[in-house]
């Protein structure tokens, strides 16, 4: 009885290795879906909220500029100091593949109104492999686990809008003192 070497193009390992290859990267970027989605949340959910709530949540801002008597900018900075994700560089200088990965950027700018969130805006290289602004998610994380009681009301059979992770939610009316930015005061 003569025994054949045992077909390798059927063997289970063979059959894992591609579904691998799909599942990598969907697994690489897992993280980026759900932190840009609650980055994302945030600019609603954190509407309302008090400036003392704002910094016990968030911790001081990294700048705060005052735009008139009522209104200031708070600015938050994320640079995170590794953006995951993984390279691939092919042999002989024929390129390379990067999966996963994010930006290495974030700014918040967080509007207040007579001491309240009415708005909040996300800048910088700040996206991740799937979904936008979700380097951002780390200076609103602490906001969004333990929600303070000034943040914006729920509303509607889910308690709040659904946010998606691929871009944020419409910017709501502000107040037109929100808007205006006193003259600087002149030089002497």
């Amino acid at each position: 009885m003569t025994h054949s070497p045992p077909d390798l193009t059927t063997a289970p390992s063979c059959a894992i290795r591609p579904r691998l290859a799909v599942l990598l990267p969907l697994l690489l970027a897992g993280c980026g879906y759900s932190q840009s989605k609650m980055a994302h949340q945030a600019q609603y959910n954190m509407i309302g909220m008090t400036a003392n709530d704002l910094e016990a949540c968030a911790g001081p801002p990294d700048k705060t500029t005052r735009l008139n008597a009522r209104t200031e900018l708070l600015t938050y900075i994320n640079k995170p100091s590794a953006t995951g994700g993984l390279t691939v560089q092919l042999p002989l200088s024929l390129g390379g593949v990067s999966l996963g990965g994010s930006g290495t950027y974030c700014s918040a700018s967080l509007r207040l109104v007579d001491g309240r969130v009415s708005e909040l805006h996300y800048t910088g290289d700040d996206d991740m492999a799937v979904g936008t602004d979700g380097v951002c998610a780390a200076l609103v994380r602490g906001c969004m686990r333990q929600t303070e009681p000034t943040m914006h009301p729920a509303t509607g059979p889910s308690k709040t809008p659904t946010a998606s992770a691929f871009h944020s939610p419409d910017v709501p009316a502000q107040p037109p003192v929100a808007e205006l930015i006193e003259p600087a005061a002149p030089a002497k």
